[in-house]
């Protein structure tokens, strides 16, 4: 027997769904929300949290989603009156953790390049006043080949500049007809680089000077930090979900159960759009960089020190990794011991964000890949780990040894035999991996590692890496003591291997 399709029709028709769906009630709200972007990140993160707001009747508005490229989503999404469902899987508290959850908050789609009228139309709305977007990293860029009389401009920030002059225009620069720009980008001060590319595009096309002064003092531009894992569309799971829901969802939307997001503002919204009252993990703040670096360099930081040595270890997934006492414990007691004590946000706090880190680790929904993570791990150590080290030995004048260890597999996994299709490659139990960084780094580490010859030349191999200031942005030989632990942590390891080397720090 067919499925019945989610939609509508389906919600008002007294259909009956598993106990454990949870089914918030559709209703007709104002649109206060413009959302360029109708992926699957958005949906089970912005939108997931308007419609947690409206069953608690917090927010009361509705999201108008945009398409912000010609080919798209919108079409599915009206077909399904903008209805999904959201599955959120995780270890939470230790323990399992699984929600299915139909959002109601989206209105309905919209395709400018198909209804640029209509498009302009929703600028009219006198009660909208958010605009979110997430048009991947590329999408916040200035374009000089957009014209204010595209219809509509390529751009993201193009038609963002035409809908925002739309609106200014429309209600003759009211002061309280300004919108609140929420960008989801995963680019560093995402609301700045929009502004920015906002403004530019305002300059270009010749636009009057009553427009941006409106632009500046009456619209916020927000800087956010978003966090959840998002996997999407669950293909080789549907049949066995829709079965089991009890109906057809081309839209489900699979992400893990965890969800952070940081928004950094000179305006307090919180009132306006209570997230955080909604019982969201909403920090509003006038500064995000702490908040910022808590997540490089707890979360990303973890990842990166772990990645290398675990794989040397035998281990190919961070699943398997959280399923080894020996690499958790080292990774547990890193970001413990190592890391929280270099920050001035309140231990509790970075306590519970640290336990939620290893659960979301340990999530068994989600396949994290050691050898993707281990993409560029010269500049990701930099950035994310190496700032811990340094912030460490400057506050207790010792040094992190657990974060120290990470630099010396480090050091042994870019151990290249030689080069294959222009890319270096190492060698992990007769199994070739590929050394993925940029060529200069490349031809680096197989220059130091040729001199190599017996453990009598680590430390001289370890001096010449740790003084390569083009890697590090600095030499950091010249951290007291660093040199000997390094090179004494990477003679263990090609001694011993990076387990029996692991052992030592337990």
């Amino acid at each position: 027997m067919s499925l019945p399709r989610l939609n509508a029709s389906l919600l008002a028709g007294g259909h009956t769904f598993p106990p454990d769906v949870v089914v918030h009630p559709r209703r007709r709200l104002p649109e206060k929300v413009v959302q360029f972007g109708e992926g699957n990140f958005l949906r089970a993160f912005v939108d997931w949290m308007i419609s947690r707001m409206n069953a608690r009747g917090l927010f009361n508005g509705s999201v108008i989603v945009v398409q912000p490229i010609p080919q798209g989503m919108v079409d599915k999404i009206n077909e399904q009156d903008g209805l999904y469902t959201v599955l959120l899987r995780g270890i939470q508290g230790r323990k399992p953790v699984e929600e299915q959850e139909i959002v109601t908050s989206v209105s309905r789609g919209l395709n400018p390049y198909a209804d640029f009228a209509d498009f302009l139309k929703c600028a009219e709305n006198p009660d909208l006043r958010f605009i979110v977007s997430n048009t991947t990293e590329a999408g916040i860029a200035f374009s000089d080949r957009d014209r204010l009389t595209d219809a509509p401009p390529a751009s993201f920030p193009g038609k963002l500049t035409v809908f925002l002059h739309h609106r200014f225009r429309y209600f003759r620069g009211a002061t309280d007809k300004g919108c609140v720009m929420l960008p989801c980008e995963l680019i560093e001060r995402n609301g700045d680089a929009l502004k920015a590319a906002v403004c530019k595009t305002a300059k270009l096309w010749g636009l009057e000077a009553a427009f941006l002064d409106w632009l500046e003092n009456h619209n916020e531009f927000t800087n956010t930090l978003v966090d959840r894992i998002v996997t999407g569309y669950p293909k080789d799971e549907f049949a066995a979900l829709s079965a089991r829901l009890g109906y057809h969802d081309d839209l489900l939307d699979a992400a893990e159960i965890f969800h952070s997001w940081v928004i950094e503002s000179r305006w307090n919204l919180a009132d306006e759009f209570p997230l955080t009252e909604a019982g969201l993990d909403v920090v509003w703040t006038s500064n995000m960089t702490p908040y910022r670096d808590r997540k490089v360099r707890i979360l990303n930081g973890a990842h990166t020190m772990m990645a290398l040595a675990a794989y040397l270890t035998g281990k190919n997934t961070v699943g398997e990794c959280m399923a080894d006492s020996l690499i958790r414990g080292y990774v547990r007691m890193a970001i413990a011991e190592e890391i929280i004590p270099t920050f001035d946000l309140a231990k509790d706090d970075l306590s519970r964000f640290a336990a939620a880190v290893m659960e979301r680790f340990a999530n068994p929904h989600i396949k994290h890949y050691l050898l993707s993570i281990a993409l560029n791990s010269t500049s990701k150590y930099r950035a994310r780990v190496l700032p811990s080290v340094l912030e460490y030995q400057r506050r207790t004048g010792a040094l992190p040894q657990r974060l120290c260890f990470a630099l010396a597999a480090l050091i042994a996994f870019y151990r290249g035999r030689a080069f294959k299709d222009g890319v270096l490659v190492g060698e992990r139990r007769g199994e070739e991996y590929r050394i993925a960084d940029d060529r200069a780094v490349q031809d680096f580490f197989f220059g130091v590692w040729q001199d190599y010859a017996s453990p009598a030349d680590a430390r001289t191999l370890v001096s010449k890496v740790l003084a390569n200031a083009s890697v590090w942005g600095q030499d950091l030989n010249a951290v007291p003591g660093i040199t000997d632990a390094i090179a004494g942590y990477l003679t263990a390891i090609l001694d011993k291997g990076v387990a029996a080397a692991l052992r030592t720090l337990a």
